[in-house]
């Protein structure tokens, strides 16, 4: 996680390899990058990602850690084969799944 400014961060690359794949690992990191993200202060957190179909699983994981679609952000421009997200913590956010 990289720190944008005092109340913004971004979520940079994360992987599961295959034989990890399925067990909860990008769950579980997940939820440690927001309880990070909290523990910093940060009132939103963003990332980019692929729009290619590949990276539909990653997507649906962030959508259902409270990341909706947004435009680009910190110097990134517009681009096919990227998605931007962003997520914004409200007081005491919720972690769980939605």
């Amino acid at each position: 996680m990289r720190e944008l400014d005092r109340g913004h961060g971004e979520i940079k690359s994360m992987r599961t390899t295959p034989a990890h794949r399925g067990r909860g690992v990008a769950g579980a990191l997940m939820r440690r990058i927001l309880d990070e993200a909290e523990q910093r202060g940060y009132r939103r957190l963003s990332l980019e990602t692929g729009s290619q179909p590949e990276f539909a699983p990653a997507r649906a994981l962030y959508r259902r850690y409270g990341f909706d679609v947004c435009g680009p952000f910190d110097g990134y421009v517009e681009d096919p084969f990227s998605t931007f997200m962003t997520r914004t913590f409200t007081g005491a956010h919720n972690r769980n799944e939605r």
